[in-house]
């Protein structure tokens, strides 16, 4: 009868051990999405700062050549 208890106590440890190695390797795949996502978001956000560059410098050849062709207003001040 001694031997009945441990033998219960070892099949839950096991069955508890079990689960934290799955629990592991769940963290361990959301850890790498994680990075992956972090990744893409610095990506998207280079490619935003390099549209607002170029949206710049398109505002600014608009302005010189409305100021050419006397198109834009004159300015105030």
């Amino acid at each position: 009868m001694s031997g009945e208890p441990d033998d219960i106590v070892l099949v839950y440890l096991r069955r508890i051990d079990a689960k934290i190695d799955r629990v592991i390797d769940g963290i361990q795949d959301l850890k790498h999405s994680v990075t992956s996502l972090e990744g893409q978001m610095a990506s998207v956000r280079t490619d935003t700062a390099a549209m607002s560059l170029r949206i710049d410098r398109v505002e600014t050849r608009l302005d010189r050549i409305e100021r050419r062709l006397d198109l834009a207003a004159a300015p105030t001040g």
